[in-house]
């Protein structure tokens, strides 16, 4: 696999039920990119690639798993002046959110 050509961090989340919410702090302005594990391939073979998430600028930012399945987080500078120190958490969906779509 050829990685980008900018510094990011990777989170491998394993998989996770839609509804979880993913808190990441963040030490300066980066991309936050939350994806799934054929995303995260295409991600690191620099192939056109779909996340949910963008720049942030404030931390903590939030991001919700849309769906069940394996995902990825990755913090990069792409488009910043540097690699920002982070950190993620996990907080377990609703039990409600058992009834949300299921993985394909």
């Amino acid at each position: 696999m050829a990685a980008p050509n900018f510094r990011f961090t990777h989170y491998d989340l394993k998989p996770q039920r839609a509804g979880t919410t993913i808190e990441v702090t963040l030490s300066a302005v980066n991309n936050v990119r939350l994806m799934t594990a054929t995303n995260f391939q295409r991600f690191t073979e620099r192939l056109d690639f779909k996340y949910v998430g963008g720049v942030a600028k404030r931390s903590p930012i939030r991001l919700v798993i849309p769906e069940n399945g394996h995902w990825h987080l990755i913090v990069d500078m792409e488009g910043h002046n540097g690699l920002a120190e982070s950190s993620v958490k996990l907080i377990a969906a609703p039990a409600n959110a058992l009834s949300q779509k299921q993985a394909s």
